[in-house]
């Protein structure tokens, strides 16, 4: 393995020196899921900024279209995609295909021609147990000298012994590994027997609409403000605790509008069907809040999605995970220049601290209508919270991550030539 040099200027303000050649592991279109349409995402960022792009498409035995009815940047928990296709991106270089050791090789060698290799990592996409099987490729990947990028998705609070192994060992062999919050960075350096001096805090990337966009599909004026959750549907999600919150805001007049908008996650619909969807709507009944909440299943591509949350007055993430330390549907509302609403996961404590939302305890009707009720009544505070969201945008958009990206692969890449003797 080579030698690794510790993380020295990534993040400073030196603009990338030259246009590199990229590998990029991860799922990829047609898949429907969080990290095809992060690799999608960020491929066509880099692309636009002059790099080339080799894609190596990961066939995890499960690339069938997992469509959903809403499609955003993508949330690492809940599995949701753009919805875009491989006409809309550049060609598949290769396919890694879980379990089939001589594609791991086919694929080192075509990443062998790039400049650098970001490798997306997540337990569940590679094959083996806990996906080991990418400690193969970047064994190969070292072996050829090709600077390593490793996108760690998931770092578990309480891992398996075998998940810390894997992720001990893809840190032993990465030259840098990117995080995407604080919060992710200090688990990963506090808990796991990792290099501290490689390791990189780099946001998850969102669509940000233009202030025309945002004048012409700003929030709806009218009597009623409007609540806004979206994503894959299924248990865990907490929306039923807003739902209960809703009932208890009989004093403020018209209650606000909320819409539910996705449909149920494909692996939830087929172990349960529409079991937790159909709850939710008895449950609006039974609270007597059924006239103010709506379910919305149609289907928008990534611009259509962008106006739909930027014409929300609230978003609500009212999630039940305490261990969240990635949402892609929370940098999308952010990004958006919405105001959150959300529960106390990890990812929304970081974000929204300076102002930009509420966190509210986990499964918490009360403290959520107290939110909910202070946020709508008081223009002056929505407004404080949708223009710190506005600031927060431009550093989360997918151009200032790939930027990012670039600059670190600049920084490897110049580490890694050859020298001239």
């Amino acid at each position: 393995m080579p030698t690794r040099t510790p993380l020295r200027t990534a993040f400073s303000a030196r603009t990338v020196s030259t246009h590199h050649r990229i590998g990029l592991v991860s799922t990829y279109p047609p898949k429907h899921c969080g990290l095809a349409t992060f690799a999608a995402a960020l491929e066509s960022a880099l692309r636009q900024s002059g790099h080339r792009v080799d894609i190596v498409r990961i066939n995890d035995g499960d690339n069938r279209g997992e469509t959903d009815a809403i499609r955003g940047s993508g949330e690492t928990d809940a599995n949701h995609g753009s919805g875009e296709t491989d006409a809309n991106h550049g060609s598949v270089a290769a396919e890694l295909v879980n379990g089939v050791a001589a594609s791991i090789t086919l694929v080192a060698d075509v990443l062998s021609r790039c400049d650098v290799a970001i490798v997306q990592h997540e337990y569940g996409i590679y094959g083996g147990a806990d996906g080991d099987e990418v400690l193969s490729l970047l064994e190969l990947l070292g072996a050829r000298g090709v600077p390593t990028i490793v996108v760690l998705h998931t770092v578990p609070l309480h891992p398996t012994a075998h998940q810390r192994s894997v992720l001990e060992a893809v840190a032993g062999m990465a030259d840098r590994l990117v995080v995407m919050t604080a919060t992710a960075h200090d688990r990963l350096v506090g808990s796991y027997s990792v290099d501290d001096t490689i390791v990189v805090t780099i946001p998850h990337g969102a669509s940000v609409p233009s202030p025309v966009l945002v004048n012409e599909f700003g929030p709806r004026r009218s009597d009623r403000p409007e609540l806004l959750t979206w994503g894959l549907l299924g248990p865990g999600k907490g929306i039923e605790h807003t739902i209960d919150a809703l009932a208890l805001l009989d004093d403020i007049g018209l209650r606000p509008r909320y819409t539910i908008a996705g449909v149920t996650h494909p692996k939830v619909f087929a172990a349960h069907g529409d079991e937790y969807r159909h709850s939710l709507i008895q449950r609006s009944f039974a609270m007597g809040v059924a006239g103010t909440v709506s379910f919305d299943d149609t289907y928008r591509n990534l611009a259509q999605l962008t106006r739909f949350v930027a014409s929300a007055s609230v978003v609500v993430l009212p999630y039940d995970s305490r261990d969240q330390v990635t949402s892609g549907v929370l940098v999308d509302a952010i990004a958006a220049g919405r105001p959150v609403i959300a529960t106390a996961f990890p990812h929304a404590i970081e974000l929204l601290t300076g102002g930009a939302g509420i966190v509210v305890p986990h499964g918490d009707p009360v403290a959520l209508a107290d939110a909910i009720r202070r946020v709508i009544s008081d223009p002056d505070l929505l407004a404080a919270m949708a223009a710190e969201a506005r600031r927060l945008a431009p550093s989360l958009s997918w151009s200032a991550v790939a930027d990012r990206y670039a600059r670190l692969s600049d920084e490897l890449a110049s580490i890694h030539e050859p020298v001239a003797i």
